[in-house]
């Protein structure tokens, strides 16, 4: 696999959408020491909203997973941002937490969230593993099936 992260994603055709913009009173990312705080992401694609719905009801795990790597895509997308372009300072993924969308007979929600760690592992490789919460909520901002948030160390700069 190539040396550095850039390199790995473009390898393994990892694309990232444009960093959204915060929809309300809120910061899209935190650094505190070295902790990089990175808030909810949904699953859309430079700002087109994707899986409107219930997971159980419009989707099933297949479109949830997607979903949820969706989320991934704009989280690195933010992850790049905070750190200017500079992804090789990312030391470890501490953490990815997820709110699912979903019916209540929907159980499904850590299986979901594998959309998510599974593209964290792939991009980042070792530096990717994290520990995780996956939970499922009456509702998300838009109706959107999924959204994402992560903690990661970070070098300074």
């Amino acid at each position: 696999m190539p040396e550095t992260i850039e390199a790995r994603m473009k390898a393994l055709g990892i694309d990232l959408p444009e960093p959204s913009k915060p929809g309300a009173s809120y910061v899209p990312y935190h650094l505190t020491g070295n902790l990089l705080f990175v808030t909810g992401q949904l699953c859309q694609w430079n700002g087109e909203r994707r899986f409107a719905g219930k997971l159980g009801d419009a989707y099933g795990l297949e479109q949830g997973q997607q979903a949820a790597r969706l989320c991934g895509l704009n989280l690195i997308a933010q992850l790049n941002d905070a750190l200017n372009g500079e992804l090789e300072r990312l030391v470890n993924t501490v953490r990815l937490a997820g709110y699912v969308n979903s019916t209540p007979d929907f159980h499904g929600q850590s299986q979901v969230m594998n959309g998510a760690s599974d593209l964290f592992l792939e991009a980042f490789g070792e530096k990717g593993r994290h520990t995780r919460l996956a939970v499922g909520v009456s509702a998300l901002p838009y109706d959107l099936a999924v959204e994402v948030e992560g903690i990661f160390e970070v070098r300074p700069k």
